[in-house]
């Protein structure tokens, strides 16, 4: 049998770049139509009708999250496709939730954090 390997921690610097990028509107608005699509995302098309922009606003703020490590794309035939990185998604996640209640004691951790 093999154990799942868990996933490298965060560390600060990456997290401060990826809540950065989460840090506007459009780039939040773009990262949940894809949280919301699943692994298949988005082409650039239905993400424009997710979000309502223009393709040169929504192609730099696409830039921005993947960047950041948090969206990936590729090429399928004809089209461009933006996906959540799901695993990256886990380890922001995981970071901001791996000091909750630290200094409360680990009853306050299970009914607060969970």
């Amino acid at each position: 049998m093999n154990a799942a390997v868990p996933e490298p921690t965060l560390v600060d610097e990456d997290a401060a770049l990826m809540l950065a990028a989460l840090g506007s509107m459009p780039r939040l608005a773009i990262f949940r139509s894809l949280l919301r699509s699943g692994a298949r995302g988005l082409n650039v098309t239905e993400l424009q009708e997710a979000t309502q922009m223009p393709g040169s606003t929504l192609k730099h703020h696409v830039s921005a999250l993947v960047d950041a490590g948090l969206l990936q794309q590729e090429r399928r035939a004809r089209e461009v496709y933006s996906m959540a990185r799901f695993p990256e998604v886990r380890r922001l996640s995981a970071f901001l939730l791996r000091e909750c209640c630290a200094d409360e004691g680990r009853a306050a951790l299970q009914t607060t954090c969970n």
